[in-house]
Formats: C-alpha cells, sequence, structure tokens
C-alpha cells in the first residue's frame, strides 16, 4: 500500500506542478508553436480536466485500498493520453517537444503496478 501512496501522491503534485501554468501560457503556446489557439474553451476545458485528476491522485493515494477502483480510470486517463500523443506524433501532428507528454506512460505502468499491489489478499491466493 506504501508504494500506490507513494506514486498517486507523486503523480497528483507532478500534475499539479506541470499543469498549472498552463492556465497562463495560451497566448505564448500559440506564439512559439503556431498557429496561435483558437479555441479558447477547449484549451482551458483540458487544464481544468487536468488539474481535476491531479486531485483524484491525491485523494487515491490517502488511502489506495478504499479507492483501488478509481486507479482503473486513472490508468485510462495515463494510457489515452501517452497513446494519443503517439499516433499525432506519427501522423506528424506534433514534434518532438511535445513528446515529453510520454512521461504518462511510465505513470500508467506505475498506477498499474499500483492496481496490483493493493489487491485484496485473499484476491493473491484464488
Amino acid at each position: 500500500m506504501k508504494f500506490a501512496r507513494i506514486v498517486f501522491w507523486f503523480a497528483g503534485v507532478w500534475g499539479f506542478l506541470i499543469l498549472t501554468p498552463l492556465y497562463f501560457l495560451f497566448d505564448t503556446i500559440g506564439r512559439q508553436t503556431p498557429p496561435p489557439l483558437t479555441h479558447p474553451g477547449f484549451y482551458y476545458d483540458f487544464v481544468g480536466v487536468g488539474l481535476s485528476w491531479q486531485l483524484a491522485f491525491l485523494i487515491i493515494g490517502s488511502d489506495p485500498t478504499r479507492y483501488r477502483p478509481m486507479m482503473i480510470p486513472a490508468i485510462a486517463e495515463k494510457f489515452l493520453f501517452g497513446v494519443a500523443l503517439i499516433v499525432l506524433y506519427l501522423l506528424g501532428r506534433i514534434g518532438p517537444k511535445e513528446m515529453a507528454g510520454l512521461f504518462d506512460l511510465v505513470l500508467g505502468l506505475l498506477f498499474v503496478a499500483a492496481y496490483w499491489k493493493t489487491r485484496p489478499r485473499g484476491a493473491a491466493q484464488q
């Protein structure tokens, strides 16, 4: 359980540190990676949903056994984003700089490990 607690707390804190600045970088991102962003609603919605998940990770980390079922959508969140990045890169729609987001796949693997480590004791013997 300690492993799961550390993994989810790390993911939550890391995510807050990475995502919070995005609230202030809308125009900068448009200048650095043209064309400029044209749908602020989608952009800020992405940031808000992302930050909401960081809160969920902290909640899961507070009691991994209790919140174990929530690890499943957390795993999906990490892998869906990572796979989307790979597909976008292969299609030439994003550059190598954006591939830093693949760290989410590493977190996804750690989430899977945390999920298995927190399974009920009786389930390991069945």
